[in-house]
């Protein structure tokens, strides 16, 4: 009696464990009080939840596989650094390799399971895709974007030509170069920038928001394809910016999402049945926030 107590102890720290870094993160010892109580509150339901997919008839004859356990736990192990920090978050939850084995075989059996249950599902079909897809077109509209190159002078007040003085002044007297010749734009950044783009001469591929610096993005989504802007400055140091071509918003065209949103839709109508099995099997608040 005692040795199982003493396995769900190290089942609910397991929990724990991963709820911590999943959910907030850290490790549990650096969770707060209310934190704490959240995570402790999350573990208890999944592992009500295990417990009953585990005594369900659909748990019968499910076998996990050792390859596919070891395979799980390589997966754990290379999310740190090294063996001696694996090490000490096993003894910081009062675990050990073998018994984390044994929760991962667990925790997969759980998985396969529910994949049982939903295994009978039919297949999404391109029209059930299509017709999700012209029911909702905000959920497929991608952001305007910018086809840009850039040059960059850095600042680095140890080196004379890159002091922030210095750096303006090349920058603007680059800018004047291009002033009239944009077309210059690729062999000026190949000569004179100072990032790594520079050996593609200064691409920066398609630009969407939220990929750059804002101070760079207010600056180049205010360009018109073929402009050059003024020198802009970041924490970098100071840029030149080519606006290549402009790319406004627009809805992702049918065909080429198609495979991903089968998929998606796919997902979601399993979690669906599984959900419903699931409400089955428990009482309504043991599946709140799952």
């Amino acid at each position: 009696m005692g040795n199982e107590q003493t396995h769900g102890e190290r089942d609910s720290r397991y929990h724990l464990l991963r709820v911590a870094q999943q959910r907030f993160g850290c490790a549990p010892p650096e969770l707060s009080a209310e934190q704490r109580r959240q995570a402790e509150r999350i573990v208890g339901r999944q592992l009500q939840i295990e417990e009953a997919v585990l005594r369900s008839p659909e748990a019968c004859g499910v076998v996990i596989p050792q390859a596919q356990v070891e395979q799980a736990w390589a997966s754990v192990a290379g999310g740190y650094a090294d063996d001696q920090a694996l090490q000490q978050a096993l003894d910081a939850s009062g675990l050990d390799p073998a018994r984390m084995r044994a929760l991962l075989a667990r925790e997969l059996k759980v998985e396969a399971v529910l994949e049982r249950v939903s295994a009978g599902l039919a297949p999404v079909s391109d029209t059930d895709a299509s017709l999700y897809y012209f029911s909702h077109p905000e959920q497929f509209v991608r952001p305007a974007s910018r086809q840009a190159r850039h040059i960059l002078i850095t600042i680095n007040p140890d080196f004379a030509e890159n002091t922030r003085e210095a750096a303006r002044a090349r920058i603007e007297a680059i800018a004047e170069r291009l002033r009239d010749k944009p077309r210059r734009f690729a062999e000026q950044a190949l000569k004179h920038s100072e990032c790594p783009t520079s050996l593609q001469e200064g691409r920066l591929g398609n630009v969407k928001p939220g990929t750059l610096y804002a101070e760079l993005e207010d600056c180049l989504f205010e360009l018109q394809a073929g402009q050059v802007g003024p020198p802009v400055e970041s924490p970098l140091g100071f840029h030149l910016l080519l606006c290549e071509a402009v790319y406004p918003a627009m809805r992702a065209p049918l065909e080429e999402i198609l495979p991903h949103l089968r998929d998606k839709l796919q997902a979601r109508r399993q979690q669906a049945c599984q959900r419903q099995w699931l409400e089955r099997l428990l009482p309504p608040a043991s599946l709140a926030g799952t």
